[in-house]
């Protein structure tokens, strides 16, 4: 029986320093001080300056394949640069050059749209509290978007739990497929290429914005030599029960849609693979050339051959999909990704999103953002009469990623909402209800003096004589507010919440 997916993104955004040095490390930092400052000013309590990230648990270099690579640590720049935890469970950080946010552990792919959600009003608070802080002239602009169209490019991961009794060369073969082609109604959309050898005029526009950055199907890096499908076996949860399917290769959406469906339907998916379900080996023959081939095709009429010899275009398999997972859905139910209520919407708008690509590409301009893009492009390279390769198109390909209101293109193309304001404002602050995130968002409201140091298995105290005390939280769907809301709420002190506990 499939294990509950419980589900996290964590979005690496692009940065700009305007009319000061470009130091993307330094931009970062001060962004996310300055968030935290406005904070602590305001009184708003939204994150504990005292505690840090706790990478004492943290060993990026364990990977699924059965071996370490023991000189992978958590790099040193990440150990002593800005790393807040918030009150609403999640993880804001720099992350190389770029600021980074992890959503807090979320139970179904609805609550992941919501947190997402609020980690960009975060970003965009933080961008004005850092206009506050600069000299006059200068100011910090934040993209959610994948490629600085200089060769490098940044990740926006999805993290799945998953039953470690499945063995990982199934979920490999049997999820790639899925990777390779959701592609279709989760891209973001792209002018150019950035692959080596080709040029706009082989590429003028692809679908997603990470294809061109990907060169092998299966390993542990996640900046150079991309994989497909990433080893990293770091659970965060109890290794002998779990896995954490940790994916690398989907695109940043602006779309709520698109966010729903890229971790909707890979949720979904896993639970076929766990219970093995899925009956067609749709593996293509050569993954990485297929991703692209995909990316590439604004068709999606082009086949492309599968490990048995056959061929089948990335719609079909998709069709493929969503037929076994509807099929799924009536024999075993979808408690496993958070109900049937919002399994149910992730099966509806699945198919009409593929219905959608194959006979009416209109009909999804307010949910697809590829599609989105395109359309707002192709207006204004017709009216101007541009090819391709014109600079303006490049910029206007940014500004949709632009997370400033007032500036960004996706907030003016009628992008259909799925979550409210208001949930979208109460997830800036609070955890969700349904995850150990809760216990970990609350503890920080309460007693933000006494948590020392935080990560996503567990928290340490410092209740003053006592050794620092340290809380484990193996089970992701413990610690919620059904589990220990009363109890938090009944303590005056975190040492009468350790004492509690013990008992």
């Amino acid at each position: 029986m499939a294990i509950p997916k419980v589900l996290g993104v964590e979005t690496e955004y692009g940065i700009m320093m305007r009319g000061g040095e470009s130091n993307p490390i330094a931009a970062s930092s001060v962004l996310i001080n300055a968030y935290i400052q406005e904070l602590a000013r305001s009184g708003t309590a939204s994150s504990a300056p005292r505690t840090g990230w706790d990478f004492e648990d943290e060993h990026p270099g364990n990977d699924a394949r059965g071996y370490s690579i023991e000189r992978q640590f958590p790099p040193e720049v990440e150990t002593h640069l800005v790393n807040a935890v918030l009150t609403n469970g999640a993880r804001y950080y720099v992350d190389h050059a770029h600021p980074e946010l992890s959503t807090p552990e979320c139970a179904d792919p609805r609550s992941i749209v919501v947190f997402d959600r609020a980690a960009e009003r975060i970003l965009q608070r933080s961008m004005l509290a850092a206009a506050a802080l600069l000299p006059d002239g200068q100011d910090i602009v934040v993209y959610k978007n994948n490629s600085d169209r200089k060769g490098n490019s940044y990740g926006t991961h999805e993290n799945y739990l998953v039953d470690r009794a499945v063995p990982f060369a199934q979920i490999v073969a049997q999820v790639m497929p899925h990777f390779i082609t959701r592609q279709i109604y989760t891209g973001a959309g792209k002018v150019g290429t950035e692959a080596p050898g080709l040029t706009s005029a082989d590429v003028p526009y692809q679908i997603t914005q990470r294809a061109d950055f990907f060169e092998e199907e299966v390993g542990l890096e996640t900046t150079l030599k991309r994989p497909i499908v990433n080893t990293r076996d770091e659970p965060h949860a109890d290794h002998q029960k779990y896995r954490r399917l940790h994916v690398i290769v989907g695109d940043a959406n602006l779309s709520e849609v698109a966010t729903f469906l890229k971790v909707g339907t890979t949720a979904v998916v896993l639970c076929m693979i766990e219970d093995d379900w899925l009956s067609r080996d749709l593996l293509p023959a050569r993954p990485v050339q297929t991703l692209r081939h995909v990316s590439y095709d604004l068709t999606l009429r082009r086949p492309f051959e599968l490990v048995d010899g056959t061929a089948i275009t990335a719609l079909e398999a998709q069709w493929e999909l969503y037929r076994q997972a509807r099929l799924y859905a009536q024999e075993r139910g979808l408690a496993c990704i958070g109900g049937e209520e919002v399994g149910e919407e992730v099966l509806r708008r699945w198919e009409a999103a593929l219905t959608g690509l194959e006979s009416d590409l209109s009909s999804l301009v307010t949910t697809v953002d590829w599609v989105a893009k395109q359309r707002v492009l192709n207006g204004y390279r017709e009216r101007h009469d541009l090819s391709w390769d014109d600079p303006r198109l490049a910029a206007m390909d940014l500004q949709y990623h632009d997370l400033r209101p007032e500036k960004s293109l996706a907030a003016r193309v009628g992008l259909e909402r799925m979550v409210s304001e208001a949930e979208v404002e109460a997830a800036v602050l609070h955890p969700p209800v349904d995850t150990r995130a809760y216990f970990r968002g609350r503890c920080l409201q309460r007693w933000p003096e006494s948590v020392v140091a935080a990560n996503w298995d567990s928290l340490v105290f410092d209740i003053g004589g006592d050794p620092l005390r340290r809380v484990p939280m193996m089970e992701p769907l413990r610690g919620t507010q059904a589990h220990v809301g009363s109890l938090i709420d009944s303590c005056d002190s975190a040492a009468e919440l350790l004492q509690k506990l013990e008992q």
